[in-house]
């Protein structure tokens, strides 16, 4: 189907780019099979209902390879779909918030925060306050925007992730910090509990990471380079705890979602890790007084079960290497408590 066969009768006006914002744009990969944008669209935005994304090409606001669509448009592999709309992303009309922030370490040209589960990093589709970004706005005036425009932000990590992040104050300790991740000399350490019983005691996950072309929320491992990124994970087994394992991870790359997605490809899904299948009993027995204790330790760790808990880099002005801890919240040490003494009581 051609584009030009597909446009509605819009006015010139609003046929002009110029005016408009994008809100979101995606590229189709190369084993995209035809697909009505309404539905492709959905797969990308989080929280988004066909009926908005149908509205919004009712509008006009919907447009691909330069040029507006109807919603029954079929995406094609290569094809660059965009949403437009006349106001700017509301993630970029950043909101100050007084939000308390657990600083970790401050001086004049970076800060570490620790970061509770459940907090977003940065404006994005459905959340668009209450985000540590709109915390830093407030608290800090003049932080530097990192490439994709974020005020202070050198890397991120998931919202029901929690743990440690830097942030950078001047544009200098941007560029320096930000250089230090791309060249993977930064140190970073993640505590994971993991679904079934890791049998090697450490090793080492390789394997591109993309898009899943069928779930565009979640990302997965490409093992033959086909798309995606280089993604490398160090794992090593920390206890073992019956159908649980506590391992520790350290990255060499940081991709999106890359511990969950790399402990599910090697069989070993985060626990209570909804996105990827693991708020599900994935290990162990039938006997309904296990299936009551798995929902309990649901109940105690109520997100996926990963934490940010080392961050290591060299300072940008003194070049000293600075390495921080943090301890596992609250809900971590709770739910791993449960499945300690569910192995104990197994063992004996």
């Amino acid at each position: 189907m051609d584009i030009s066969d597909n446009q509605e009768d819009f006015s010139q006006d609003e046929l002009s780019q110029d005016d408009l914002y994008e809100h979101h744009g995606f590229t189709a990969s190369k084993g995209q099979e035809p697909l009505r944008v309404d539905k492709f669209l959905m797969n990308f935005i989080e929280n988004a209902t066909r009926n908005k994304i149908q509205q919004a090409a009712k509008k006009g606001h919907i447009w691909v390879n330069g040029s507006i669509v109807k919603q029954n448009y079929k995406v094609k592999a290569g094809d660059e779909v965009k949403v437009m709309f006349e106001h700017p992303p509301y993630e970029f009309l950043l909101t100050p918030e007084n939000i308390p922030l657990d600083i970790v370490y401050e001086d004049d040209v970076l800060l570490v925060v620790n970061k509770p589960a459940g907090m977003v990093v940065h404006p994005g589709h459905g959340n668009y306050s209450g985000t540590l970004i709109n915390a830093l706005v407030y608290h800090f005036e003049n932080l530097p925007n990192n490439s994709s425009d974020r005020p202070g932000l050198v890397h991120r990590i998931d919202k029901d992730t929690s743990g440690l992040l830097v942030i950078a104050k001047t544009e200098s300790a941007m560029t320096h910090l930000a250089q230090q991740f791309f060249e993977k000399t930064s140190e970073r350490e993640y505590i994971a509990l993991v679904w079934g019983n890791v049998e090697e005691d450490e090793g080492t996950i390789e394997g591109h990471i993309a898009r899943n072309p069928k779930n565009r929320l979640q990302m997965m491992v490409f093992p033959d380079g086909s798309d995606g990124k280089e993604a490398v994970t160090h794992y090593k087994v920390i206890e073992r705890l019956g159908y649980v394992t506590l391992v520790s991870c350290k990255l060499e790359t940081g991709r999106t979602h890359q511990i969950r997605v790399h402990m599910k490809y090697i069989g070993h899904t985060l626990f209570n890790d909804e996105r990827y299948g693991g708020d599900k009993i994935l290990k162990g027995t039938t006997f309904t007084k296990y299936k009551q204790f798995v929902e309990n330790a649901f109940k105690a760790l109520p997100r996926q079960a990963l934490h940010a808990k080392t961050l290591g880099f060299e300072h940008p002005v003194t070049g000293k290497f600075m390495r921080f801890d943090s301890e596992l919240p609250e809900d971590m040490v709770n739910g791993i408590e449960k499945w300690r003494g569910y192995a104990k009581h197994h063992e004996s």
